[in-house]
């Protein structure tokens, strides 16, 4: 078997199965009324998530946002595995809008799959978002700096528990910046 195939793999197989579980009958997920896409491209510090099977034990992880000329978001999902001084593993699906609303996203780690991408959280600012799922199996609490202050950080968590989801899944994502690589911040890591 070729090395990329078999790193295409575990890739594969979480396409596959979020696809299979977002089929489930659950309850809507309200999204947010509407997504500036510009201003909501850009780097993403995971603060905590209910995470895949990919990402567990994950540090320092950033999902970066490009609108691409077609309309559809170059996504680029990177992380240092087990510790800050471990391996970066990196993931680009691609987002495809599917509402009017911007706030509703097929994302596409292997063709023909795209696994359902809800924006469920999103503050005036554009300083912290949350991507949720129907089947309210994974969720991503996003910032744009590597901290979020405690007190909203709770409003969040409060928040996703009136809508379904069991927050004691989550996880706190380790993020402490600069890397010992002396990568200074996100935006370096896409150089």
């Amino acid at each position: 078997m070729s090395h990329a195939f078999s790193l295409r793999l575990p890739v594969m197989g979480l396409a596959v199965a979020m696809l299979l579980a977002g089929c489930q009958s659950n309850p809507p997920m309200p999204t947010v009324d509407h997504v500036d896409l510009d201003r909501y491209m850009g780097d993403w510090y995971v603060i905590a998530n209910i995470p895949t099977f990919l990402e567990r034990d994950a540090h320092n992880a950033v999902e970066t946002y490009t609108m691409n000329d077609d309309g559809t978001i170059d996504t680029v999902f990177r992380f240092r595995r087990g510790g800050f001084d471990g391996d970066v593993r990196r993931y680009n699906p691609r987002g495809f809008v599917r509402s009017e609303n911007n706030a509703e996203w097929g994302m596409r780690f292997v063709w023909p799959f795209k696994a359902e991408f809800l924006v469920i959280w999103l503050d005036d600012d554009y300083r912290h978002t949350v991507i949720g799922r129907t089947r309210r199996d994974y969720v991503w609490i996003m910032a744009r700096e590597p901290e979020i202050p405690d007190e909203e950080f709770e409003e969040i968590v409060a928040y996703l528990d009136g809508v379904g989801y069991d927050v004691t899944e989550l996880q706190r994502v380790p993020q402490r910046w600069p890397e010992p690589d002396g990568t200074p911040n996100a935006a370096a890591t896409r150089e």
